[in-house]
């Protein structure tokens, strides 16, 4: 097994990176910090690349930021750590690419982080989401004062934050957090399928209605229309747009 703290394997369309920390629940240290940015900036360059699929080695996902740096070096932690995830995870929101998050058991403080900002998040059911950053006298990171309220709603999204109560798998696909839950023995085998579907989608359409939703929080009614608009006219000239057209109107003969 490596022992490196990021692992890479590539499949077809698929690019999986896994946090490989299990020992300490993949807690993100500055290392790891910089092996997920090195990654993520070839990965979003790599246009035979479709799909990003995230997760954690063991029994989490990952359980935050790693407590021995903190008390070691906690100075060094805005530049070593949270902003090379900062840049990784604004390359991955600025990309075309879909991103995959695949999560179990503990998945708290920057993991829960990590894991709002994929495009689609699927669970096994033994995960426990909890914002956990109040523990250490800290206000949050990695975009979760973003993608909270914008998931979940400002009241919701502060009762999470400053309650402490940790989130079900059930209760986290209820509230929005998650769109599947799995059982945890399915879990790897679940994700590679959902992956594949989302790998031979039509690449223009689901890039074009990935920056449409994130735009959409921002937007008023008359721009959105326009984008919409706009982003439609481009599909029609691609030749999946045909294909699909020809083959609807093939099954209603």
């Amino acid at each position: 097994m490596s022992d490196a703290p990021l692992t890479l394997e590539r499949s077809g369309k698929l690019l999986h990176l896994q946090f490989n920390r299990p020992a300490s629940l993949n807690a993100i240290d500055s290392a790891m910090a910089e092996a997920f940015l090195g990654a993520v900036t070839e990965a979003v360059a790599d246009d035979a690349i479709r799909v990003i699929i995230l997760s954690g080695a063991g029994r989490s996902f990952m359980a935050g930021g790693d407590i021995a740096q903190f008390s070691r070096d906690p100075g060094s932690i805005p530049d070593s750590l949270i902003e090379p995830m900062n840049k990784a995870i604004l390359l991955l929101s600025g990309s075309d690419k879909l991103v995959l998050g695949s999560v179990q058991g503990p998945v708290a403080g920057a993991g829960m982080s990590l894991a709002l900002v994929c495009d689609l998040l699927i669970a096994a059911d033994n995960t426990r989401f909890s914002f956990a950053y109040t523990a250490l006298a800290a206000s949050g990171d990695l975009g979760i004062s973003w993608s909270l309220p914008r998931l979940l709603g400002l009241r919701n999204a502060m009762g999470v934050a400053l309650l402490g109560d940790s989130i079900k798998a059930d209760e986290a696909q209820r509230l929005g957090l998650v769109n599947r839950v799995v059982a945890a023995e399915q879990l790897a085998e679940q994700t590679l399928n959902l992956a594949n579907q989302l790998a031979e989608l039509p690449a223009l359409a689901s890039a074009s209605i990935k920056r449409l939703m994130q735009a959409a929080v921002q937007q008023d009614l008359g721009s959105q229309l326009a984008a919409e608009k706009q982003a439609f006219s481009q599909c029609i000239e691609q030749p999946e747009f045909h294909t699909a057209v020809a083959g609807f109107l093939a099954k209603r003969k």
